[in-house]
């Protein structure tokens, strides 16, 4: 009990997260929830990497929760997403797929902005 009060101080979006009420027949976020409460609390406190992939997570889902575009361009991604047979924990692997999508996102929506020269 005591590891899930550590855990849930890195993972701040978590009861805004896991409190969200998603339309009835909305099964991909509810796996995506699942997966989300699955790999932040098997996580490992003594590792460093675990608890920032942890925080990356919470920060990912809780973008899903409120950016409607976002959760549209991720629910289209998880269709294709594949995980390897010989994959040791699959939840993980899910996990880094929805890291490599939301940063791609974030590429693609950022606007660049060039200044030009002014004659």
């Amino acid at each position: 009990m005591h590891n899930n009060k550590l855990i849930l101080k890195y993972c701040p979006n978590f009861d805004k997260i896991i409190n969200t009420d998603f339309l009835e027949g909305d099964n991909i976020s509810l796996q995506l929830i699942k997966i989300y409460q699955e790999f932040i609390f098997k996580i490992d406190l003594n590792n460093y990497e675990d608890i920032e992939e942890a925080q990356t997570i919470d920060r990912i889902m809780g973008k899903y929760v409120d950016d409607y575009f976002f959760r549209k361009t991720l629910e289209q991604e998880m269709r294709t997403i594949k995980v390897k047979k010989n994959a040791q924990d699959i939840v993980r692997a899910i996990v880094e797929s929805i890291i490599e999508i939301f940063k791609k996102y974030e590429i693609d929506t950022t606007r660049k902005i060039y200044i030009s020269r002014w004659i």
